[in-house]
């Protein structure tokens, strides 16, 4: 009898992951990536071409008399334009070629010079001696069938799911280098869903691989919102970062014009010295020594109090503030030592932020092990640069705490990750407390709106825990009867090694005789 046929029931993402992942080799991860994205990137662009060199071929309506090659034709439908020798379909005639890796590279080239917007983008390190042809004409292969024969819509959808999933694997797999250019969706997803960005100028000044941006857009587009009522800003110092960046937001349709890269970076050279924005989401780098304060001692920028020289988070919280426009709003991640920190005049700017600036709607303590590149316990605070606009109800002299520490759940020994639910609740518990309509309550353990009476008297420090309490049931902890318990199964955890190990030393003893 025929056995049964096996399926496969992992989504997609997951099968193409582990097979790209087995023609690695000795190719390390930070490395590979950008020969994975790469391919991604250029089976997107060259299924958008190809669908529109269709049409133009068929001639039909409003397409009767068009060029199929005129570069043109594709400009006005902001469709990349993809020269012959770089369509997939010449690359995958060439995929078992042994000098496949320069057919890549030049395929790279020519669509960077027939796109001005890709100049510098795309990586060209296909024919690396490292990376053997026929590991990468399997690569070929294997990014070939995603979404075929599929509409442009359709493609587009899953190669973009696909690249995101990829930058999230990639991260995971580097682990601390990963950090650097990738914020794990959870994070972000909270972040935007608090915030909700449905109209105006989205901004993030250190801004990685665009999650934030991305995460804007599929936020607005879910909830039958207009995609084009958003555009983005942002800045990145690290140039490989900024081309996945690039690529990112190309494959998605997001314009990327504005996301600038220079190596100085934010602080030294601030790409957007005029916006003035409605929305600032961000994960700058945690507790930054290296951030040039010397340089910029006497910046504009510090209205609140100057940063000290060996920690950039003040530097960066005032930046963001900086560059909101009057009703604009902010949702950050910073290490949790900003919420409490009074050395070298730390305490003295949150303190400033607070009762002079009115800035701080709500702080978020997080639970350990989100973050790839660190274990520092994180916060995410959200400001606001008028509580009191009318939009929202008026919380001035009120700030909101939510002790998140005992949320989320391990997707391996050392990450964690919060689920839609945790993130419902979050979210939920602010938008309750803020909207004039909302029905909030104070949670005991989880959440409570104090004011800033009770801030200035615990002396500003943020720290939601000293807020919030303890839950209920904990506030009747026996602390005894829990002693007792652990003690019992210390005891039997011994008992067994004993039996575990007697057993071992009888078989050990046979085996000699």
């Amino acid at each position: 009898m025929a056995k049964p046929k096996v399926i496969n029931e992992e989504p997609l993402e997951k099968q193409l992951w582990k097979a790209a992942d087995k023609l690695r080799k000795n190719i390390d991860a930070a490395e590979y990536k950008h020969i994975v994205q790469g391919l991604i990137f250029l089976k997107y662009i060259s299924d958008s071409f190809e669908e529109h060199f269709a049409k133009l071929q068929a001639g039909d309506g409003e397409y009767a008399g068009a060029d199929p090659e005129d570069k043109d034709e594709y400009k006005a439908e902001n469709v990349f334009f993809v020269p012959t020798e770089a369509r997939w379909s010449f690359l995958l005639a060439h995929a078992k070629q042994p000098d496949i890796g320069t057919f890549v590279d030049a395929a790279m080239d020519a669509i960077e010079k027939e796109n001005p917007s890709l100049k510098g983008v795309l990586p060209k390190v296909f024919a690396r001696q490292n990376l053997d042809p026929i590991s990468l004409g399997g690569l070929i292969d294997l990014v070939g069938n995603i979404a075929l024969g599929d509409a442009k819509a359709r493609s587009a959808d899953v190669l973009g799911h696909v690249f995101e999933y990829f930058l999230g694997e990639f991260a995971l797999a580097e682990g601390k280098q990963g950090g650097q250019f990738y914020t794990p969706r959870s994070i972000v997803e909270l972040l935007v869903n608090m915030l909700e960005p449905f109209q105006g100028r989205v901004f993030d000044p250190c801004c990685g691989s665009g999650g934030m941006f991305v995460q804007s857009e599929k936020f607005v587009d879910e909830h039958q919102g207009r995609v084009n009522d958003i555009s983005i800003y942002g800045q990145e110092s690290n140039q490989t970062t900024w081309r996945l960046a690039k690529m990112n937001l190309a494959i998605r349709g997001i314009d990327s014009s504005q996301v600038k890269w220079n190596n100085e970076g934010s602080f030294l050279n601030d790409a957007h010295k005029d916006l003035r924005a409605d929305y600032v989401i961000a994960n700058p780098p945690f507790n930054d020594s290296d951030w040039s304060r010397d340089l910029l001692r006497k910046d504009g920028r510090w209205k609140y109090g100057v940063p000290p020289a060996g920690n950039a988070n003040f530097a960066w919280l005032q930046h963001f503030i900086y560059h909101l426009a009057p009703s604009g709003q902010a949702g950050i991640v910073l290490s949790k030592g900003a919420l409490t920190s009074k050395s070298s005049g730390e305490g003295d700017i949150r303190r400033a932020l607070i009762e002079e600036g009115n800035l701080i709607d709500c702080i978020v303590n997080l639970p350990t092990k989100l973050f790839l590149n660190t274990q520092i316990p994180a916060a995410l605070w959200f400001m606001s640069r008028n509580r009191n606009n009318g939009k929202f109800r008026n919380r001035s002299g009120e700030i909101l705490f939510i002790d998140a520490r005992n949320l989320g759940h391990l997707i391996n020994r050392r990450t964690r990750e919060l689920s839609d639910d945790d993130i419902r609740r979050i979210t939920d518990t602010y938008h309750n407390w803020r909207n004039p309509e909302g029905n909030y309550e104070d949670v005991k353990g989880f959440c409570c709106s104090a004011s800033v009476a009770r801030v200035k008297e615990l002396d500003y420090v943020l720290t939601p825990g000293r807020y919030v309490g303890l839950p209920d049931e904990e506030d009747d902890f026996d602390f005894k009867e829990r002693f007792a318990a652990l003690k019992a199964e210390f005891e039997a955890q011994l008992i067994e090694e004993a039996i575990l190990n007697q057993a071992i030393a009888e078989n050990l003893a046979r085996v000699e005789l």
